[in-house]
């Protein structure tokens, strides 16, 4: 489903991404692991088209996606929901939902019924549809945040640190929820801290260091790896 080959980022001198070779296949839950600082942000911003290769290629169903708009990645069926959830706190629940299906906004009852649908996973966002988003709890407006990600009608769904300053038992459900929303149907690429977390319900990982992947394994394989283990999850 989607595939890097051999893909550097540079920031001016500084090489970013180096030599980056992944794929993700259809159905999958994938994790990508990594400390602060890894490159695990960049290299979903580049899936994302909004940063540009400057070497290598990415495709996703067959098709190369490095070079388009971020809009026509989004069209294409690559939609990620961002470190920090970024929603526009004045706006309403809906009002920010909404925002993630303007790529179709042309499909009003296409929309209508996505909206029901992201309604029936998080029933506590249409009690509260009409209340700005900023005043949520923070795992009410991670909801938010991944609920208006799948307003985009995601065929492959980029989750990049979505479990960051969220209590435990929200983490948990957080987690339950992406699971589900892979169960689904929807393949997903899931960037985490939450090692633990993550890999209990991940198909494969991939371990990022300084801008390289430097490790692969399906789940079993990196939970029992030892040094996987000692870097991510404190065991």
């Amino acid at each position: 489903m989607l595939q890097l080959n051999n893909v550097d980022v540079c920031y001016g001198s500084f090489k970013a991404l180096n030599n980056i070779a992944m794929t993700v296949e259809t159905g999958e839950l994938v994790v990508l692991l990594g400390a602060n600082g890894a490159g695990k942000s960049s290299l979903f911003n580049t899936i994302s088209g909004l940063n540009r290769p400057t070497r290598g290629e990415i495709a996703f169903g067959g098709r190369r996606i490095d070079g388009l708009k971020p809009s026509a990645v989004v069209e294409a069926g690559v939609v990620q929901c961002a470190e920090g959830r970024k929603l526009f706190p004045q706006m309403s629940v809906q009002e920010n939902l909404m925002m993630g299906a303007y790529v179709h906004r042309r499909d009003k009852q296409g929309n209508r019924q996505r909206l029901r649908e992201m309604y029936e996973l998080y029933p506590i966002l249409e009690e509260k549809k009409d209340q700005p988003a900023g005043s949520l709890s923070g795992g009410q407006q991670q909801m938010v945040a991944i609920g208006r990600a799948m307003m985009g009608r995601p065929r492959l769904l980029m989750l990049d640190e979505p479990s960051l300053g969220l209590a435990p038992l929200v983490v948990r459900q957080m987690f339950e929820t992406i699971q589900k929303i892979n169960g689904l149907g929807t393949t997903v690429l899931l960037a985490e801290q939450n090692a633990f977390a993550a890999l209990k319900i991940a198909t494969r990982a991939y371990v990022m260091e300084n801008g390289q992947l430097v490790m692969e394994g399906d789940r079993e394989t990196m939970l029992g790896n030892e040094n996987v283990r000692k870097a991510y999850i404190g065991a």
